[in-house]
């Protein structure tokens, strides 16, 4: 397979101009029927598209080509250190996704994947702007409401050791969540609720890196950690329009996932066409936990007509 093409798309907003860097694995031309471009929307936010490339796949297996990007502020597009927490919007993600679409000339035909927050972006999109040329969803371990992903984290960390849930709430209250005890407590989480593998995968400690090299994004939007939502995104929700989604939505979550069933059950009940996939031996990376099975789910879906 050859290797994948990369480049930069330039991104007018709001009277600026920044750069989106994309991967594309496959080819966008003579495209069989019933596949279509399949663009990976990365989780954080601002955790870079490098965990996501277990995605690939698809391309050997399936034949689908599949665009990665990193989403404007991490990886490669523009950081934007210094713009102030207004700036780090639900719909300047969306612009960028459109943008994106509207530079390969696939917004007429497309399929969408997001993890975490990608799912939250892309179920954001699907649900607020019903772009007439998506043809199929993917929302991978997400939540319908940010409230709903603390009851879910909450009660995962209620289940940690209480000398550990001590660490994590004194830290937090101290606002010296850098501390190596608080890190370390979080730590615990992340290994039996993010990745159970031993050692984490090369591209995920790749992301990771990155965005704890820059983390604005992330703790601008989201927080100090994944369960506790101190930013912007603290009030979002999607599920009061979740029933206008109008295409056929694939929803995936795991046993051990940050993303218990309770935060994404508004999917299921609300979305009119949806199916719901669950993995028994993976948490929130099924991609890397359970490869070949959350691959032949993924790719089945996609190539239904």
């Amino acid at each position: 397979m050859a290797a994948p093409a990369t480049g930069i798309i330039d991104f007018a907003y709001n009277g600026a101009t920044y750069q989106t860097w994309y991967t594309l694995t496959g080819d966008l031309q003579g495209l069989g029927p019933g596949v279509r471009p399949l663009v990976v929307l990365h989780g954080g936010p601002g955790i870079p598209h490098s965990y996501m490339k277990p995605h690939t796949d698809l391309f050997a297996s399936h034949g689908i080509p599949v665009i990665l990007y990193d989403q404007i502020g991490c990886g490669q597009s523009t950081h934007l250190n210094d713009a102030p927490k207004e700036f780090w919007t639900v719909d300047l993600f969306m612009d960028e996704l459109e943008n994106l679409l509207q530079h390969f000339g696939i917004q007429d035909n497309f399929d969408l994947v997001g993890h975490s927050w990608g799912g939250m972006l892309g179920g954001n999109y699907a649900a607020a702007r019903h772009p007439k040329g998506l043809k199929h969803l993917v929302v991978t371990d997400t939540p319908a409401s940010m409230s709903l992903w603390e009851e879910s984290t909450g009660e995962l960390v209620r289940q940690l050791p209480q000398a550990l849930q001590d660490a994590i709430k004194k830290h937090e209250e101290d606002g010296t969540t850098n501390a190596p005890e608080y890190q370390e407590a979080v730590g615990v989480f992340y290994k039996q609720h993010v990745c159970r593998l031993d050692p984490w995968p090369e591209d995920l400690l790749n992301s990771l890196a990155a965005m704890e090299a820059n983390p604005t994004v992330y703790q601008t939007m989201q927080g100090p950690s994944e369960f506790t939502i101190t930013g912007t995104l603290k009030t979002w929700t999607i599920v009061e329009i979740l029933n206008t989604i109008n295409v056929p939505t694939l929803m995936m979550n795991s046993v051990y996932d940050e993303a218990q069933d309770v935060c994404m059950l508004p999917f299921f009940n609300k979305v009119p066409r949806v199916r719901w996939v669950q993995f028994a031996n993976s948490s929130h990376m099924p991609f890397f936990e359970e490869r070949e099975r959350y691959m032949k789910v993924l790719g089945d879906f996609l190539t239904l007509d």
